[in-house]
């Protein structure tokens, strides 16, 4: 089984990965309500590392306030969750996936009082688009679905619905023989890939687009940014 652990942080108890349930008739599987991370840790001489770890957290905070949903636990809660299940399932090279959803109340599509569930997955997966694209690039083309405009949704929250629209777009490349697909906003403009920022690296110079082409706010592309300015570049 691949994107498998042993272990799962469940509202702030690690439990075993096959005991981590929610109704089927949760708000988030009718209605996409949720909003994630995807937080990347590598090993180093002194143990594994978590890649921006407050920075992820502080959105995931950000996207749920966007969407109205208050998370029953504190910061330094889930980033101490995201921690113990790292060193839970014994990881070193690992994905961690927080995730905080509407579960089980009712079927309106007011959330009312569904409760506010949160999960930490922690397991091994590897470069996003193969360890060969890593050194050689990848085949992309261009989605015939536009990306979803930020007068339409908040694009900055990273929500689960919302993927709906890169599922779209990448299930078409995939089928038509690439790795990746590249969406434009819709005003024809590069947005960005289905789970990418865009950088364009061009005589010397090092360009990527804003909130304004309805891209999602990356913490990698942020960290790209502050090194290129740390170089002068």
């Amino acid at each position: 089984m691949t994107d498998y652990s042993k272990y799962i942080w469940y509202n702030n108890k690690i439990i075993n990965w096959e005991e981590a349930h929610t109704h089927v008739m949760s708000h988030v599987l009718h209605y996409g309500s949720g909003v994630f991370e995807g937080i990347k840790s590598y090993s180093t001489n002194q143990g594994p590392a978590i890649f921006k770890l407050g920075d992820h957290i502080d959105r995931l905070f950000d996207s749920a306030n966007i969407y109205g949903m208050k998370i029953p636990f504190n910061k330094s809660d889930i980033i101490q969750g995201c921690i113990d299940i790292v060193k839970k399932n014994e990881l070193k090279d690992c994905y961690i996936r927080p995730l905080v959803f509407y579960g089980y109340d009712t079927l309106g599509v007011n959330p009312k009082n569904c409760p506010v569930n949160v999960a930490i997955a922690s397991f091994y997966w590897g470069a996003y688009l193969g360890e060969k694209g890593l050194n050689d690039g990848v085949n992309i083309c261009i989605s015939p679905w536009k990306k979803v405009s930020c007068k339409a949704l908040p694009t900055t929250a990273k929500a689960s619905g919302q993927y709906l629209n890169s599922m779209l777009s990448v299930n078409y490349a995939k089928s038509n023989g690439y790795d990746e697909a590249l969406l434009l906003d819709s005003r024809g403009f590069i947005a960005e890939g289905s789970g990418q920022n865009i950088f364009i690296v061009k005589s010397g110079a090092v360009y990527t687009n804003d909130e304004n082409s309805s891209i999602l706010l990356g913490v990698t592309r942020k960290t790209v940014i502050d090194l290129c300015e740390q170089n002068n570049i």
